[in-house]
């Protein structure tokens, strides 16, 4: 249904933070009062655009795409203003109501509609449900540019401050206010809007009037201000010339914003030795590097551009899937000292090739070629370059070739992450550091090699982590502007010291220096997740897919993400689709049945996973056997992990968990002191995600001894 006024999409356009529609669907029950109350309001149909499906596919992205823009463009725009509306990792604060701002502010109306009464009405409406901090309240009237002003749904009592419902007694709220009146004003709001938009000649009763009470006063400016606003009027206006005129001048009839997104695929191998692969896939990963840097750039991850390997679909398939506006492509040829890069960028609407260059140079030249092609590639895309990301751009990692060509090796090996390629990457790495003591990157991926060899490899803990963050220290001496050395002393705080504070300001200064690096987000969704702030560690998930939108279909830690911030069925469907070609995701869903109690469908999904041995999976597929009543089964996996254990490494709060489990309670928390003690990860599991594991102990107070050293 159209709008009422021609060339707008929506009369009403409802923004919120999902969080605050998932505990009692408290925003969908006000749009469907809302729109009933329209009905008894305006004569005319009355449209409203509300998005009900938090998964609509308006994912979070550096800019609000096309689909959005069209939607956004309304009469009336309503926010639902809560305690974490006002946050620029939301979505809605910053690509629904910061975008609306933007777009009405240029629109035939403008944002602000001047009433015939001389009053002005703003177009968006707020709707207020929790009393707000200053600081947000700052920040609504920083972006609005006046005084936050609309109609509460807030009940109060002492000690409670909550969203308004129909059922509450407004005599006892303090602020006396009555759901079904609050409706209505917000429908008489909207009405006076409407009607100052479409009958400017027509008196009708001012916005403020029906939301606060307030009687418009009008006032006579004196002519002494008269004339010192139109002095700055003035003013401002010829700086504002100043600025534009050679601005206007340089664009050469340029009128429409550039979409300033990019898709590196990979580069073709040309040099008829298929072990020359992981230098090919080096200059990909190399430039998709430099382009991170740039942050006015929207850059999609190489994990996801890899994924395009052989593919046969087009250029335009593949960018309407990254939703970029173009695409860089390439070949390489190395033949001894010398090298032949070919890159194109390419306009993935028109297919119009926008820049084209063969560079033809000595190996010693290669660092020189990447820079250059994320500078041409930036200046195609008319993204603008910072000196500080110039002089990252620009910077030569190692003089040293042959550590540089250890490097490159090291990180396709690693990037396979299996146990033997892993430690083929680990000895990689260190023959780089050893050829050139002061090549930064080298420790960095040295270091987060042993990350990895600690996740993959069961390598302990304490073999894995302090070598890491002693690697990355090292690294950020010779280089302290290394992202990636940040990241991996945080993922140290997190999983290893368990110092969360620390975690995040590391994490930070990562995102910081690689604004469009996608891992740094996977990382920060993790934190959220073992901290227990589930609906925040999707928002993280969500900025990364914006990035690397191949990253759902990876592991699947996205969809468990998910179902603890309570989207069940979407995470389970998400799982059944990805567990046909990675066998994890029956691992994920086992632990789901389990945390649910449907031991049968866990046991189902847990056996398919045991292939792997993974300690994880028979740590929970032995308790959801106990908890069925089949704890001989559990006595068996038990069994299994102590003579695993004996050989290599087993996490020992794992096996106590299945000690608790057949009643050796005693046995089970000396094994938990011992995994505290070997610092395992297992335990930010324990605090806040897994809950079903040491169940029967959680209120023994020698548990709640050990769990309580550690802080997150």
């Amino acid at each position: 249904m159209p709008s009422l006024i021609p060339g707008y999409e929506y009369d009403i356009f409802i923004s919120y933070r999902q969080k605050d529609n998932r505990y009692d669907g408290w925003v969908t029950e006000f749009v469907e009062n809302l729109k009933k109350e329209l009905e008894a309001t305006f004569k005319e149909e009355i449209s409203v655009y509300f998005d009900i499906n938090p998964r609509d596919g308006l994912l979070a992205t550096h800019d609000v795409d096309e689909s959005l823009k069209e939607k956004l463009k309304c009469l009336i725009f309503i926010p639902i203003i809560s305690r974490t509306y006002c946050d620029p990792k939301s979505f809605a604060w910053e690509h629904e109501f910061k975008a609306f701002v933007e777009q009405a502010s240029h629109d035939q109306f403008g944002l602000k509609i001047k009433l015939p009464d001389g009053n002005v009405a703003s177009r968006v409406l707020p709707v207020t449900i929790y009393d707000l901090d200053p600081s947000d309240i700052k920040e609504c009237e920083t972006v609005l540019g006046g005084v936050l002003r609309g109609v509460e749904f807030i009940y109060k009592e002492p000690g409670v401050n909550r969203p308004l419902t129909p059922n509450d007694d407004e005599n006892k709220n303090l602020n006396r206010t009555k759901y079904r009146n609050q409706i209505n004003k917000v429908a008489n709001a909207v009405k006076a809007i409407v009607e100052g938009i479409k009958n400017p000649g027509v008196k009708s009763q001012t916005v403020d009037t029906i939301i606060n009470g307030i009687k418009p006063e009008k006032k006579k400016m004196p002519w002494r201000k008269i004339a010192v606003t139109a002095a700055i009027m003035v003013s401002a206006l010829i700086v504002v010339l100043l600025i534009l005129l050679p601005l206007i001048r340089s664009s050469k009839g340029i009128s429409s914003a550039i979409d300033k997104s990019i898709a590196v695929l990979p580069f073709a191998n040309l040099s008829n030795d298929p072990e020359q692969e992981y230098f090919t896939d080096g200059m990909v990963d190399e430039i998709i590097d430099r382009l991170f840097k740039i942050g006015d750039l929207k850059v999609i991850s190489r994990t996801t551009s890899m994924s395009y390997k052989n593919t046969t679909l087009s250029l335009k398939e593949i960018a309407r899937e990254l939703n970029v506006s173009a695409i860089l492509e390439g070949s390489v040829r190395k033949m001894g000292n010398n090298v032949r890069i070919t890159v194109q960028l390419i306009d993935a609407g028109s297919d119009a090739h926008l820049w084209s260059e063969v560079y033809d140079r000595d190996i010693s030249d290669i660092f020189a070629i990447q820079s250059e092609v994320a500078q041409a590639v930036a200046k195609e895309l008319k993204a603008v370059i910072k000196p500080e990301e110039k002089n990252l751009i620009e910077k030569i990692p190692s003089e040293n070739l042959e550590a540089y060509d250890y490097y490159l090796l090291g990180v396709h090996l690693r990037g396979q992450r299996t146990p033997e390629a892993l430690w083929k990457a680990k000895t990689l790495f260190e023959k780089a550091i050893e050829a050139d003591p002061g090549f930064a990157r080298a420790y960095t991926g040295l270091a987060t090699c042993y990350g990895t060899l600690a996740f993959y490899a069961n390598l302990r803990p304490a073999e894995a982590y302090p070598p890491a963050v002693k690697l990355a220290h090292k690294a950020l001496e010779l280089d302290s502007m290394l992202p990636d050395a940040y990241a991996c002393i945080g993922v140290a705080d997190l999983l290893y010291y368990f110092d969360i504070e620390s975690a995040a300001r590391n994490y930070n200064r990562a995102l910081e220096l690689a604004p469009n690096n996608p891992e740094v987000y996977k990382y920060l969704a993790e934190m959220s997740f073992f901290k227990g702030k589930f609906a925040e560690a999707v928002e993280w998930d969500q900025r990364a897919l914006a990035l690397d939108p191949a990253y759902s279909s990876r592991d699947g830690l996205y969809a468990v993400h998910l179902y603890k911030a309570g989207q069940r069925e979407a995470a389970i469907t998400h799982l059944e689709k990805l567990a046909e070609k990675l066998p994890v995701c029956h691992y994920y869903l086992g632990a789901i049945y389990l945390f649910e109690g449907e031991y049968t469908k866990s046991i189902e999904e847990l056996e398919k996973t045991l292939s792997g041995f993974s300690p994880l999976a028979i740590t929970h597929l032995g308790v959801a056997y106990s908890r069925s009543g089949a704890r001989d089964e559990t006595r068996r996996l038990l069994d299994t992990l102590i003579e695993r254990d004996r050989t290599g490494f087993v996490p020992q709060s794992m096996i106590g968990t299945l000690m608790a489990e057949v009643g050796l309670n005693r046995e089970a928390l000396d094994y938990l002191r011992r995994g505290y003690e070997e610092r395992e990860e297992f335990f930010l599991l324990l605090m806040n995600v897994d809950t079903v594991s040491y169940r029967n102990l959680r209120s023994d107070p020698a548990f709640l001894e050990i769990m309580g050293k550690v802080k997150i």
